[in-house]
């Protein structure tokens, strides 16, 4: 075994009691890390949230009562490649390079399988991937090319396969790759491969680091045969601000005098143009309102059956470490790549800032270091998630890593100079969903978003892009504008209040708070002038 360089951190994490008794020697971690595709926070029970009553993760809801569930966790970049790339990385988007969809990662820049490798780790990664390079920086892997399928998935590895093709990974990316095809739904199948390793592949007498990583729930919400009588007859709970939110948004997000609502933002009613679920789904229904609220009843049930799948199935993954004596020594980490759009502000999909796409859920569970049915509010972004494992794993922060361990609060104690505000940034602008470009702040109390609304390569605009059912739409400059929420006192985001003279103080700071976080974090836009000056030509706005 391989324990490079670990006693002087792990004996300072054995304070915590991560070890198993003081008469046996101390035994690194495992740590195994699930994460699913745009699992909101509020469709999981233990945040008591308007879903839980549907009580939709009871496996979920018992990890989290077995450890510590984290309240104030956000992502920096609401889609899938850019936000795993943040992961692996501990780095925001401008400095890891993956923007969007079509950002790649490669094998020099998986740090976070490396840097748990020199620690002695063994290293896999099942399940969806999503970086178009190959995972090369783990030891195995298993992983669907591309988004995947949901149902008899193919997986390439670098192992012995069935067969081997060539295969676009976007971009100008192709390679000829080891292909198996399997029989089932996705989650059944990554869930089966991750037993297969565990049991039959990983090396007995060394501590593993897995990231065991869902396709489900993402669009378009397949779930497997099973679970389709599950809440047939069972009335979800809607937000009211899927009918009604008369002060919330911008003239980004509304158009002047609500000009850009059938353009600006995919949509649950048919307020949408190109994308909607009511159109989705035919259903034709009067009035309207009855016509929106059964879209969002099909949208709802069928992202939760797929749900139910993942949390299944994570029921047997933790029932094989119990009775394979692995569960106590095993560091186990719930989240996803981002939060989703379950019909508030008559959104669907992520991308945005808002509350809903913008929070990640976080769970981590570990019977030797960990309080039961433990909580915190501090206030992380997923920058933070490779620090806080390889320090978990008897490792420090690699100085390239812009995100911090918070370890410490892992262990009961405090972070010290934690931070106060967030920054978030999504650059795809009208790509997809009709999303306008915006970046901002979030602090624990306040959230100020400034949509600039322009795409990042210039060349993009005026180009057609296909949608939802062939429809096209064309790249183009969107109204700039402001949007600031008080949290506390408007928690669902329904009131703007940027023209508020009473919060003017408080905008100002957040501004000013906003540049050097900008500034610190490699966010400046210097290889973007043509952003850069629209963004300081709007600036106040």
């Amino acid at each position: 075994m391989l324990f490079i360089g670990l006693a002087l951190a792990i004996s300072c994490f054995l304070k915590c009691d991560l070890t198993t008794t003081s008469s046996e020697e101390p035994k690194t971690p495992n740590i195994i890390y699930i994460m699913s595709d745009d699992h909101a926070a509020h469709a999981i029970g233990a945040y008591n949230q308007r879903l839980a009553s549907v009580n939709p993760t009871p496996t979920l809801d018992k990890l989290a009562n077995e450890g510590m569930l984290f309240t104030n966790v956000f992502c920096t970049n609401s889609i899938c490649t850019p936000s795993r790339a943040t992961i692996l990385t501990g780095q925001y988007s401008q400095t890891n390079g993956v923007l969007d969809l079509d950002g790649s990662l490669p094998e020099a820049r998986q740090y976070l399988p490396t840097e748990l490798k020199r620690l002695g780790y063994q290293t896999a990664v099942i399940g969806k991937w999503h970086l178009k390079e190959a995972p090369e920086a783990f030891d195995y892997y298993n992983v669907l090319p591309v988004q995947g399928n949901y149902f008899d998935p193919i997986f390439y590895t670098r192992e012995k396969a069935d067969t081997s093709y060539v295969f676009n990974f976007r971009n100008g990316i192709k390679r000829e790759i080891n292909v198996s095809q399997y029989t089932g739904h996705s989650s059944d199948v990554i869930t089966d491969l991750s037993l297969d390793w565990l049991e039959h592949k990983r090396k007995k007498d060394q501590a593993f680091f897995l990231m065991h990583q869902y396709k489900a729930p993402h669009d378009h919400f397949e779930y497997a045969p099973r679970y389709e009588d599950y809440l047939a007859d069972t009335f979800i709970p809607e937000p009211a601000s899927l009918y009604k939110q008369d002060q919330f948004g911008s003239e980004a997000v509304r158009g002047k005098h609500d000009s850009l609502i059938h353009q600006i933002g995919t949509s649950i009613s048919d307020r949408h143009l190109h994308r909607n679920y009511t159109q989705y789904y035919n259903i034709e229904t009067k009035p309207r309102d009855k016509a929106t609220s059964e879209a969002y009843q099909e949208y709802t049930k069928r992202y939760l059956r797929c749900v139910k799948g993942i949390d299944d199935n994570l029921e047997r993954l933790f029932a094989y470490l119990k009775e394979n004596n692995l569960w106590e020594n095993t560091i186990i980490v719930y989240t996803a790549d981002q939060g989703m759009m379950l019909g508030e502000h008559d959104y669907m999909d992520k991308r945005w800032m808002y509350e809903e796409s913008l929070r990640m859920p976080f769970i981590i569970s570990y019977p030797k270091g960990i309080q039961a049915g433990s909580q915190s509010d501090l206030l992380i972004n997923n920058t933070d998630f490779a620090p806080t494992l390889i320090e978990l794993a008897g490792g420090q922060t690699p100085s390239y890593m812009q995100g911090k361990s918070f370890a410490n609060t892992l262990k009961g104690n405090s972070e010290l100079e934690w931070r106060e505000a967030t920054y978030y940034r999504y650059w795809m602008h009208l790509v997809h969903h009709d999303v306008p470009a915006h970046f901002g702040i979030r602090t624990k109390d306040y959230k100020l978003i400034y949509y600039y609304a322009d795409h990042y390569k210039p060349e993009k605009n005026g180009q057609k892009t296909m949608n939802w059912q062939a429809q096209s739409f064309t790249i183009r400059p969107t109204p700039v504008a402001w949007e600031f929420y008080d949290l506390n006192k408007d928690p669902k985001e329904l009131n703007n209040r940027y023209e508020d003279e009473a919060y003017q103080d408080t905008i100002a700071h957040l501004k000013r708070k906003l540049i050097r976080l900008r500034n610190e974090l490699n966010e400046t836009d210097d290889r973007y002038p043509h952003l850069k000056k629209r963004i300081e030509r709007h600036w106040n706005l």
